[in-house]
């Protein structure tokens, strides 16, 4: 289970997806009679890590106030195939209208949590952290991160204004690793300051110029090694090694057993497949 705090533009996101999908009116549930009340269930057809809670509750109360959500499981829990998550009541016709978007988001925040969970799992033990990256869903990245946090990954930087990553590119127009370092160090000396690498060589230039934390991009686990070696007989300052590229569920272990302190997975944002949950309404009657 989890006790973070969800981020603060869930209404906004809801409410932007509910414009796209409902728009002027939903024609189909104006089939239904207005005074018709109704109980549904959320049940998950497969094994996942439940996330979202707090974007369903809000696109039923956009949707219609009266309306109430009874969770049974919390977010950043393991569920089982055929488990019932929620109880919902109120309108027909509102439960309806909220009903796709509702699970979209549910859906697909659990995808990313089960994912993270996964990769979480497979570096348990080592001391290693996993990352996310700016690699998410346009719109959004603060639901995706907090997806993230519920499954024991932890966030990198939510966007370009609150670290600095220095790329091949910023250290081709700055003139050397050093220069970078020191012309980010000049813009923000508050916000994590990371370089990326290539190579051993690079490196070395990294560490003399005293970031926060290095990126070893591609490395063979060979190099990683090296780099891990290097970087800890470096005593001046705490260097933090992040390993990134092409790194699967299946490659990731050996990794972490480096002694790379993070390793970034953009798959956990941008490679997400949907949980498969459905919404089943109770039977007249029941």
């Amino acid at each position: 289970m989890t006790t973070l705090a969800p981020p603060d533009d869930i209404a906004a996101t809801v409410a932007a997806a509910l414009a796209e999908d409902v728009g002027s009116g939903d024609l189909t549930a104006s089939l239904v009679p207005p005074d018709t009340i109704a109980d549904a269930t959320v049940i998950t057809r497969e094994a996942a890590v439940l996330c979202g809670r707090a974007w369903f509750d809000e696109t039923f109360a956009q949707v219609d106030s009266r309306t109430r959500v009874e969770w049974l499981v919390e977010d950043g829990a393991h569920v089982q195939p055929d488990q019932t998550l929620c109880r919902i009541k109120g309108p027909a016709r509102s439960l309806l209208t909220a009903e796709r978007p509702a699970l979209n988001f549910l859906q697909t925040l659990s995808g990313t949590a089960t994912l993270t969970r996964r990769y979480v799992d497979a570096v348990a033990g080592t001391g290693c952290r996993i990352l996310d990256t700016r690699k998410t869903i346009p719109g959004l990245r603060l639901a995706q991160k907090y997806a993230v946090r519920c499954a024991g990954g932890t966030n990198h930087r939510i966007g370009l204004f609150d670290g600095i990553l220095i790329k091949e590119n910023h250290i081709a127009a700055a003139g050397s690793i050093a220069a970078a370092i020191a012309a980010a160090r000049a813009v923000n000396s508050q916000v994590l300051l990371e370089v990326e690498v290539e190579t051993i060589g690079e490196l070395r230039q990294a560490i003399a110029a005293n970031p926060d934390r290095i990126l070893i991009d591609n490395f063979t686990l060979e190099h990683m090694r090296e780099a891990v070696a290097i970087t800890r007989a470096y005593n001046a300052k705490r260097i933090d090694l992040e390993a990134s590229g092409n790194i699967t569920l299946e490659s990731i272990r050996p990794v972490a057993e480096t002694g790379v302190d993070f390793i970034s997975i953009g798959s956990l944002t941008k490679h997400v497949r949907a949980v498969d949950l459905s919404m089943r309404f109770a039977s007249k009657g029941s």
